[in-house]
């Protein structure tokens, strides 16, 4: 992305979070001992002006996703198997699931064929993925 266009976007977004902590005053103190609590929106704002450069990540290095939703699908699978069958018989059970499932997710994300994987399991020689 060129550098121009790279500090529009930091721009709007420093726009957009003066606009929310204006609108979002920090609590005034109350008196009593220790923090005054503050709002949901106001930590919200708080946390983006902290963590600014992990929030705008994707802007210097496209490989990072703008998004966390491959984090949310690979925990989808779990959810679903946990409400279908409401548990695991056993710890073991579930830590099974859990590794077969990381075993594929990090095929999958790594641009793998997951078939190719699995029978590579099966036959004795696992491919083992980049770290």
């Amino acid at each position: 992305m060129p550098p121009r266009q790279r500090a529009g976007f930091e721009a709007a977004y420093t726009r957009c979070l003066n606009t929310g902590l204006r609108a979002n005053p920090p609590p005034k103190p109350s008196g009593k001992r220790g923090r005054p609590k503050q709002t949901p929106a106001r930590n919200l704002l708080d946390r983006l002006v902290m963590h600014r450069a992990a929030v705008l990540a994707f802007l210097y290095d496209f490989a990072v996703p703008f998004d966390n939703n491959q984090a949310e699908r690979d925990l989808r699978m779990l959810k679903v198997k946990h409400k279908v069958s409401g548990c695991f018989r056993s710890p073991q059970g579930a830590a099974h699931f859990c590794r077969i499932r990381g075993y594929i997710s990090t095929l999958r994300k790594q641009g793998y064929s997951i078939l190719d994987g699995l029978t590579s399991v099966f036959a004795g020689q696992p491919y083992t993925p980049r770290l």
